[in-house]
């Protein structure tokens, strides 16, 4: 009758330890991608992302695939520094399969503080970025404000959008 619990547990805990392992994991690869940004390593940087994989921008125009995001950014890469990021909070939160997961982090950068969150997948055994999503954080304070400096840009973008 010991064995039961016993082997539970023993389960439990390697779930728990392959769980952490895989956080870890997730978290080196955005470290390493933004890591790449900042060293203008336009290879490094694109070979972390999924080949059907999507990045999302701070303008309401930039919603890329990989191959699209690739063309807009490279020019930046090639001047030598692409941009840089770095982390200063991050929450990772693994499927149940161990397959695939989904974060948010809150991001120092040359446009003050910025969310960046997404989703990450399994690929042959290697953990790639799938979709990600690139956001200016704005204080509530300043709300009013910003939504005045962007209301014109705002109505043309939703008149084209909804002639469309």
């Amino acid at each position: 009758m010991q064995k039961i619990p016993l082997l539970f547990l023993c389960f439990l805990y390697g779930s728990l330890a392959f769980g952490q392992s895989e956080e870890k994991n997730v978290n080196n690869l955005l470290e390493n991608w933004h890591q790449a940004a900042a060293e203008a390593d336009y290879d490094g940087y694109f070979k972390l992302m999924a080949e059907e994989s999507v990045f999302i921008g701070t303008d309401p125009t930039e919603n890329w695939t990989k191959p699209e995001f690739m063309q807009w950014s490279k020019p930046y890469f090639d001047r030598g520094k692409a941009w840089s990021f770095s982390s200063l909070e991050r929450n990772i939160f693994l499927a149940e399969d161990c397959e695939f997961v989904w974060f948010d982090e809150l991001l120092e950068t040359q446009m003050g503080i910025c969310r960046g969150s997404g989703v990450v997948s399994k690929e042959d055994g290697e953990w790639r970025i799938k979709h990600y999503v690139l956001s200016i954080e704005i204080p509530n304070e300043n709300v009013e404000e910003v939504t005045k400096l962007k209301k014109k840009f705002d109505e043309e973008l939703i008149s084209n959008i909804k002639s469309r």
